[in-house]
């Protein structure tokens, strides 16, 4: 596997991270498509929702950002697995970058997926910005899920940002206007903005008392996605999976009283002229309710 080196200045000297590129695809006007696992994933809605688009583009890997600088790997571990006669293979926590081209005529795309990384923040972006230019990328669109106080049988809330004027408002999509904590995704999709590559981000609201896996949110993304991005896609599979969730979801409010009457405060606040707002306490021992569910299903 080749590799390519990026050098960073910060003070106190130079701070070194590593591209590894497996392959060089030719690239025509390419736009990327990114997001990660962890604190920006509500639902693991963002990183379904971008796997779902690069099986459905058929994306192939052809490069690494190399994790040494960038994980805790007492945190986020390599994992083992056994091949043909019995080698062992370590995986490692990084971020892959697959390709993936759809007509001729079309800009190619590329899937940026890993798991947030948990040092050095401001290498890891200045790396990717970095990698994003040297591949010739003008735009990208950044994927992100958190928890908010919805219920799972309406729409999924969608809402977003982005450096172009205009573009919510022609997909119909709200301004996110979140104030607080942040993670790689606003990061990331900041530096890129800054170097002069088009950004926008979106983001899907997950029920707080959701299941571990909100394919119904992943549905939701992966469709907003393909529309800024002008693509055709098929999605069978996640629509399935959407299906399955509300299905399940269904059940347990049957199933827990707790949960049903979270469920009938946030609809009666959902209903058009509702005041007030549902307490931040009920969300206190939602979670366990849950857990208690998902053993009993198993």
């Amino acid at each position: 596997m080749a590799r390519v080196r990026f050098w960073h200045r910060q003070s106190g000297g130079l701070s070194r991270s590593a591209v590894r590129f497996m392959r060089r695809p030719p690239l025509r006007r390419p736009v990327l498509l990114a997001a990660f696992e962890g604190w920006n994933d509500a639902g693991d809605a963002a990183s379904t929702a971008t796997s779902a688009l690069a099986e459905s583009f058929r994306s192939v890997p052809f490069a690494e950002v190399d994790p040494e600088e960038f994980f805790d790997f007492t945190q986020a571990r390599p994992e083992v697995s056994l091949g043909e006669g019995e080698t062992r293979h370590i995986a490692w926590p990084s971020t892959t970058l697959s390709i993936a081209t759809v007509r001729a005529e079309d800009e190619d795309l590329i899937v940026l997926r890993g798991p947030e990384p948990h040092l050095h923040w401001q290498t890891y972006c200045d790396t990717v910005v970095e990698l994003a230019k040297g591949l010739g990328v003008r735009r990208a669109v950044m994927l992100g899920a958190y928890l908010s106080e919805v219920t799972h049988s309406r729409p999924v809330p969608l809402s977003g940002s982005s450096t172009l004027d205009g573009l919510l408002q022609r997909y119909g999509l709200a301004s996110t206007r979140y104030e607080g904590p942040t993670g790689i995704v606003g990061v990331l999709g900041e530096a890129l903005g800054q170097a002069g590559i088009e950004t926008t981000s979106l983001w899907a609201s997950v029920p707080a008392y959701s299941l571990p896996v909100s394919a119904k949110a992943a549905l939701a993304l992966a469709r907003a996605a393909a529309l800024v991005l002008d693509r055709q896609v098929v999605l069978d599979d996640l629509e399935e999976q959407a299906r399955e969730y509300e299905r399940r979801m269904d059940e347990l409010v049957e199933e827990d009283e707790n949960v049903a009457a979270y469920v009938a405060r946030l609809e009666e606040m959902e209903d058009p002229g509702a005041e007030g707002a549902v307490s931040d306490g009920t969300f206190e021992g939602l979670a366990e309710e849950i857990e208690r569910y998902l053993r009993g299903k198993r």
